[in-house]
């Protein structure tokens, strides 16, 4: 999943300041430019990185229900008035039991 993650980073204007995971779930805090919705980035980083995955454990796609690595659901926020980076992060790792979560990458947050 990080060497999805950086991947995207490398090809887009998307950079992962933070790649964590619990029992089932990912969680990523993402900067990038005013130009990509956050569908669009959440759109991109779906669709790429079940892409390499699949390309790089094809045995994956067999356990999974239906072949699907993402579910269609996601909630994303933004950094703005009523949204800081230290929230999010904050939401981000008190998502799932302490114990679970595992940082997978952190990177500083760049303005």
């Amino acid at each position: 999943m990080k060497d999805a993650c950086l991947e995207i980073a490398r090809c887009y204007e998307i950079e992962f300041l933070e790649i964590g995971t619990d029992k089932d779930h990912v969680h990523f805090l993402i900067q990038s430019v005013p130009t990509y919705s956050p569908t669009k980035i959440v759109t991109i980083i779906k669709s790429i990185t079940a892409k390499i995955i699949f390309v790089q454990a094809p045995y994956v796609k067999k356990q999974l229900w239906g072949g699907e690595f993402w579910s269609d659901g996601y909630f994303t926020n933004t950094v703005g008035q009523h949204g800081t980076e230290a929230v999010i992060t904050n939401y981000i790792k008190n998502q799932g039991k302490e114990k679970e979560y595992v940082r997978l990458h952190q990177q500083k947050f760049q303005l």
